[in-house]
Order: C-alpha cells, then structure tokens, then sequence
C-alpha cells in the first residue's frame, strides 16, 4: 500500500510537469503569433575555426562502373570531430563510414577533413555559410562544381521545432 501510494504521487508531478510544458508551449505560439519571439539565441553561430556544426547532405557524381551517384550525409560535430557517411548508388552498395578532425578555414575558405585511420585528407571549399563544394583530394574547383555541393540540413528546408 505504500508503494502504491508513492507511486500515485509521482503521478500527479508527471501530469503537473506535462501540464506546464503544455501551457509553455501555448505561451511560445501566442508569442510567435504576436511577432514577439526571440529567436537570437538559435541563431548560428560566426564562422570560424571550432565555431562551426552542421550535417551536410549532397547526391555527387560517381566515377565507378554501374554507379549513379554518390549520396554524402557530412556531420561536423563540437569539437572539431566529423562523421562522413557514402553509400553508393549501385546494385552492391555499401555504405562507408570515416570519422576523424575537421579545421574550417575562413581565410583559404576550405574546410580539411582528416581521418582517424589510415586514408588520404579531404578537403571541401567553403560557397557560403550553409553550403560546401565536394574537392575531395584535389586542390583545384572541378569545372561542373554545381554537382559537387553539400547543402546544410536547415538550408535545404530541413528545421527542428523548438519550444520557448
């Protein structure tokens, strides 16, 4: 009996607590209705070195025999960790998976990627804050760069909801 009572009292903290999250988020959409939101404190941040964080996704060309594409998910994480995912678009495919540092560069406008094993360093040009141009290991712009290009997940149309 006395567990029983204990635990009907965690209840109604449980109903208070979705009760109150409740009113906050009829709180944020009168507020965002009125046009009195502040949305300063999700803005991104200044581009710059250990500054920057974002998941990259593009559909690039691929140069193996019976691939149509290459679709590239680039994670840049806090601290200066990436995650970069390739699967390609083939009958065998198999999605590769590379992890290691990342520097973003303002000044050469790349960002360097540099894996934890053994694998050459790739390099991406910076086009602007939510899109980067695919180099690879080359230190040259390819001619058809429009099908080299990550679009950041949030300016690809992609947004997280948020409750003030």
């Amino acid at each position: 009996m006395v567990f029983s009572a204990l635990l009907s009292s965690f209840n109604v903290v449980w109903a208070e607590t979705d009760m109150q999250l409740q009113e906050k988020a009829l709180k944020a959409r009168e507020l965002g209705q009125q046009g009195v939101m502040d949305h300063s404190a999700h803005a991104i941040p200044e581009l710059g070195a250990g500054k920057f964080r974002g998941v990259f996704y593009g559909y690039l060309p691929c140069h193996e025999e019976n691939c149509n594409g290459l679709k590239m998910t680039l994670s840049l994480n806090p601290k200066n960790n990436y995650l970069l995912v390739i699967q390609p678009a083939k009958p065998q495919n198999r999605e590769s998976f590379e992890k290691g540092k990342y520097e973003w560069d303002d000044a050469k406008g790349i960002v360097l990627l540099t894996p934890n094993k053994e694998a050459p360093q790739r390099r991406l040009a910076i086009k602007d804050e939510g899109t980067l141009l695919y180099l690879g290991d080359r230190m040259s712009v390819p001619e058809d760069q429009d099908r080299y290009l990550l679009q950041r997940s949030d300016k690809a149309g992609n947004r997280e909801m948020h409750i003030h």
